[in-house]
């Protein structure tokens, strides 16, 4: 029977280099006051011996971490990608890795990814919470006792650092961009109830309506799947009301494409005969014919806010929480 091989340590690659385990140690950490000529020997005998750098351990010893979390709903929605996106492009600046986990919305995800962040020993947390939480999850993010930012959604008397948007402001500014157009007969469709930017959204809507004199319909206000299949669904059921809406706000742009391509089945142009809004402005808007119009959601922007934020709790930021909440931009394209 062979016999099981040891772990190789860090010590055995300072003997195979010729250096010190303190030169190895700081090779091995990125440190930048080491010659070229020494880090290469390091280098080498790392991977000559198949050393792998035991980083939880090396957090124990010195009770500290260079890892985040970043915890969101759905890596599959461009929205996300762009968060993750900034994200990244803050904290790798600031030598950090970042550990992703996505809970599909589900709150026994989430709370099970917490729950493992736990033995990480990570120093700090980045989060998009799932819709249903609650206090509970409040209670769960305050055993960590380490800086957290959340990011685009909020869980109510949280106490933590907030990077977002405007939800009812872009409503609003959507919605009129549509009453200047000429329509009194405005859906919004798509996105969860179980969400307060739902809400937001929702309100800015009826401020709008309001201010234009235009009496609320709640057989325009549906809610639905944030998705391009959601769409498609609830503009086809719209379509087929005695009184149809003549343009729609949807929730985020995955909900306006799958509007647009039902009103192409029934033979109505996005924008030209019946104009279309989204919400986000993902890559994507810019890219599926006639172009989307839609309001900037800032994803990367408030992944790089929510990123430096967190690497200034990190270091000894000790002011109250920080509400930071972006202004939101109508970028007109075809389809509105």
């Amino acid at each position: 029977m062979p016999k099981k091989r040891s772990r190789v340590t860090l010590q055995d690659v300072a003997n195979h280099a010729g250096v010190s385990r303190a030169t190895a140690s700081l090779i091995v950490r990125g440190a930048n006051n080491v010659s070229e000529t020494t880090r290469q020997k390091v280098l080498k005998s790392i991977e000559e011996l198949g050393y792998v750098y035991d980083r939880t351990a090396a957090n124990l010893r010195s009770n500290q971490s260079n890892t985040v979390a970043l915890i969101i709903t759905d890596i599959g929605n461009p929205y996300f990608s762009q968060l993750l996106i900034g994200v990244h492009r803050a904290l790798d600046k600031e030598g950090y890795n970042v550990i992703l986990g996505t809970t599909q919305d589900s709150l026994e995800k989430q709370e099970m990814l917490l729950s493992t962040m736990l033995e990480y020993r990570i120093a700090g947390i980045i989060i998009s919470p799932v819709l249903e939480s609650s206090e509970k999850t409040l209670a769960l993010l305050q055993r960590f006792h380490i800086p957290i930012v959340l990011a685009t959604r909020r869980i109510a008397n949280h106490g933590y650092d907030y990077v977002g948007i405007d939800y009812l402001e872009g409503a609003k500014i959507a919605v009129k961009h549509l009453l200047d157009k000429g329509h009194r007969r405005i859906a919004y469709i798509g996105g969860p109830t179980a969400a307060s930017s739902w809400w937001e959204r929702r309100e800015g809507y009826c401020q709008a309506l309001d201010e234009a004199g235009i009496e609320f319909d709640e057989q325009l206000v549906k809610e639905g799947p944030a998705s391009a299949a959601g769409g498609y669904q609830l503009i086809r059921d719209m379509l087929e009301l005695p009184n149809p809406p003549t343009a729609v706000f949807c929730y985020n742009d995955l909900v306006a494409f799958g509007v647009m391509t039902r009103l192409r089945e029934v033979g109505l142009t996005p924008g030209a005969e019946f104009p279309v809004v989204g919400f986000d402005n993902i890559p994507e808007s810019s890219m599926i014919p006639p172009g989307l119009t839609t309001v900037s959601g800032f994803p990367r922007l408030i992944g790089t806010y929510a990123a430096e934020l967190l690497h200034q709790r990190i270091h000894g930021l000790q002011d109250e929480p920080k509400r930071v909440i972006f202004h939101p931009e109508l970028i007109v394209r075809g389809s509105g």
